[in-house]
């Protein structure tokens, strides 16, 4: 694995901090409530894995799986469901958990796929958001960094299956 083409964007530090501001956010939503959090494969993981450890109401764990097809860099829109959410949902407190919410398309069939489950609530939690090619019209309510454009990488997000396992998040260039 080549490293010369990355830029640090966002340092594990940073990453850390933003993830207990929204497991205190969450926490604080949450109070008094049994939580379904549901993981979005691959990209998720990592993030899942150190955000679940700082929430301090009852929670159960879900993953489901989307693919988008499309160029290496760029969604065509088409989402596939590779693996739905095992666990009872209707009238279920649901969170979905991303790494990114980029065009948004994903998020959007995503949600109305689980809206048709009857959840009792149904809020979304992202790492990153990308404003700048925003399509679709589902907004994440928990947001931990903000960015315009780029394709990053590593902290569970890959180029190529590559460099999820970086602590820091870095632009490929």
């Amino acid at each position: 694995m080549h490293n010369a083409n990355l830029a640090l964007l966002y340092s594990q530090e940073r990453i850390a901090a933003e993830v207990s501001r929204l497991a205190e956010e969450i926490n604080r939503d949450y109070a008094g409530r049994e939580l379904l959090v549901v993981g979005i494969l691959k990209g998720s993981f990592l993030f899942i894995a150190d955000l679940v450890r700082q929430l301090t109401v009852p929670v159960t764990i879900d993953f489901m799986r989307l693919a988008s097809y499309g160029t290496e860099t760029q969604s065509s829109g088409i989402v596939e469901l590779r693996k739905d959410i095992e666990l009872p949902v209707q009238g279920k407190d649901l969170l979905i958990v991303e790494d990114i919410v980029d065009s948004g398309l994903t998020l959007d069939t995503l949600h109305s796929k689980l809206m048709q489950k009857k959840p009792g609530s149904l809020k979304i939690c992202t790492l990153i958001e990308k404003t700048g090619q925003r399509e679709g019209s589902i907004k994440p309510d928990y947001v931990g960094l903000s960015m315009e454009s780029g394709f990053i990488v590593g902290y569970g997000l890959d180029f190529n299956e590559q460099y999820r396992q970086l602590p820091d998040i870095h632009l490929l260039g």
